[in-house]
């Protein structure tokens, strides 16, 4: 072991990396429900081979930082700027009383506590789950006009009450908002859930298993028989059953395969693929003839690509107006919205930046993508030009400082990374021609890059970690209970008496505020539906700047 520490000790990056496979595989470990998750996992994991005494350099912390500050505001800036539309305004409003009252109350749980700055910061993003206060607050701590020796000690205090309160936290917002906090809106969070799914689908969906028109589609052949189909054109076909949705994309007639168009005729013994729903070409369609095998027939191109919303015109209207316009011969897979696939009916209102996956014959695919905005091929190169300079233009805005009543607020460098992540996230979704950066890509930036910035910190606190935690004791558990419920229990009385949401609405968007992306999948799992989601996106880009503000404002007010 003395030999392991020495080679840890004289090669650093072993050390890291150390840090980052033994934390991905801790953060798998599962309790019930709850999962420590990786960032948790990689922080003990640090703490522990810290203790071998490891000096890694701030510049590989920061580096990792801004990379996954920048890919969070990539990701969500389409959100976050259409959070300031007046649509989204309840939204917005319940977030910053959530994110307000979260910096108050670990404000004045430090301070009648007697906790110093670090562990205040610690406090904060512990109990909110937002591990982006854990570097903007080390920063703005590395500016302040105090001995280095002190400095290190409040930096180390950070990861100390950070681990100790984002476990009991983050079990407590999910018991509660997903147990407890239905109960106090006196609803049945699954029939709400289901009436929800019916408001929103305009009536549609009422019975059970029954989804939209988007979804279980299929494409089957069939030979046509008897007067009641032959002679009718290709048009008459698709319109026959009302309020379905029929497309025939092939047609083999006499031997001979048409590319059909609205006024070809179909004749006897022509042999039709035909794509719709299961329920349609089972039910409706089962007299235009029997179903035969014939692989020619249905053998071309079908892609399946995402489309992304850019266009003006079509950002605001339905699914089914979307459908009626631009829908011939493709269908919605999956509906993705901030990172998060959204539940989706007829009547879902689409935004600028959703990510539409459509299916069906590679023509009809490259119009409707053409008509939605951008088709998103797939293309394992990242724009390293926009990422680059993304992050020093961030660098350089977040440098200014302002002063408020005396007190000199700044984002620092790292903040400017996640604000000009947001800019050029929104870009993206307006102009998809460049910027482009791969799902892959921004998974390691946004998962590896967080959970190596938290490695070096738990390397840097190891030695402290454990006195830190025996200094603290027991109160820091009972602090970091109320500074994670009680933010979220004015949220739930604030949305629901004074903001008038829906409560499963409130309820995915106290999740968003809360960044508690376990919160969001138990409050699914309690509710057997989808839809919270539809309240979680625009919260979470919100509180994604507001927390990782609360950084340097909480250490400003502490000192």
């Amino acid at each position: 072991m003395t030999g392991l520490a020495s080679i840890l000790r004289e090669n650093p990056e072993l050390a890291l990396f150390l840090a980052l496979a033994l934390g991905f595989l801790v953060g798998r470990l599962r309790i019930g429900t709850f999962t420590l998750g990786p960032v948790l996992g990689t922080l003990l994991a640090g703490v522990v081979i810290g203790q071998a005494g490891v000096t890694v350099s701030p510049v590989v912390k920061t580096v990792f930082f801004d990379l996954f500050l920048f890919a969070t505001g990539y990701k969500v800036g389409p959100q976050f700027f259409r959070g300031l539309k007046k649509d989204a305004f309840p939204q917005v409003v319940l977030t910053v009383v959530i994110c307000v009252t979260a910096l108050l109350t670990a404000l004045g749980l430090s301070r009648l506590l007697g906790y110093d700055v670090g562990t205040a910061a610690g406090l904060l993003a512990g109990a909110f789950s937002e591990s982006t206060v854990i570097g903007t607050a080390s920063e703005a701590i590395q500016r302040l006009a105090i001995p280095a020796a002190e400095k290190a000690r409040l930096v180390n205090n950070i990861p100390v009450a950070y681990a100790v309160t984002y476990l009991v936290g983050t079990a407590a917002v999910v018991a509660f908002l997903s147990s407890l906090a239905p109960r106090l809106l006196r609803i049945d969070l699954r029939r709400a859930s289901r009436e929800l799914e019916v408001a929103l689908s305009g009536g549609a969906g009422a019975q059970a298993g029954v989804r939209s028109a988007y979804q279980a589609w299929d494409l089957r052949s069939f030979r046509v028989e008897g007067a009641t189909w032959a002679g009718r054109t290709v048009a008459q076909v698709e319109q026959a059953i009302p309020g379905s949705r029929v497309f025939v994309e092939r047609i083999r007639q006499g031997g001979r395969l048409l590319e059909p168009t609205p006024e070809t005729v179909v004749g006897e013994g022509d042999a039709l693929a035909l794509l719709a729903r299961r329920g349609v070409l089972l039910d409706s369609l089962g007299g235009i003839g029997p179903e035969i095998e014939d692989p020619e027939l249905v053998d071309f191109p079908v892609a399946y690509l995402d489309a992304v919303v850019t266009r003006k015109e079509v950002a605001g209207r339905s699914l089914a107006e979307l459908a009626e316009q631009h829908g011939q011969g493709v269908f919605l897979r999956r509906l993705v919205r901030g990172g998060q696939e959204m539940p989706f009916e007829p009547g879902t209102v689409v935004n600028r930046g959703d990510v539409l996956q459509i299916a069906g014959h590679e023509k009809d695919v490259e119009r409707a993508g053409r008509a939605l905005g951008y088709l998103d091929r797939p293309n394992p190169a990242t724009d390293v030009v926009f990422l680059g300079l993304g992050i020093v233009v961030g660098g350089l805005v977040g440098l200014l400082s302002v002063k408020i009543a005396g007190v000199a607020i700044t984002l620092t460098t790292s903040g400017g990374a996640l604000v000009m992540g947001l800019v050029f996230g929104w870009l993206r979704s307006v102009r998809p021609t460049f910027g482009h950066i791969p799902e892959a890509a921004l998974w390691v930036f946004d998962n590896v890059g967080l959970a190596a910035f938290i490695g070096v910190v738990g390397l840097s606190a190891g030695p402290s970690f454990v006195a830190g935690v025996r200094q603290t004791g027991f109160g820091l558990v009972a602090a970091g209970l109320v500074a994670a419920v009680f933010p979220h229990a004015v949220g739930i009385a604030v949305g629901r008496f004074v903001l008038k949401m829906n409560p499963v609405i409130l309820l995915g968007a106290c999740t968003g505020a809360g960044t508690t992306t376990a919160g969001l999948k138990a409050l699914q799992d309690a509710a057997g539906s989808k839809v919270p989601v539809l309240g979680y996106t625009v919260p979470y880009a919100v509180a994604n700047i507001l927390l990782t503000a609360w950084g340097p404002v909480i250490v400003a007010l502490m000192t």
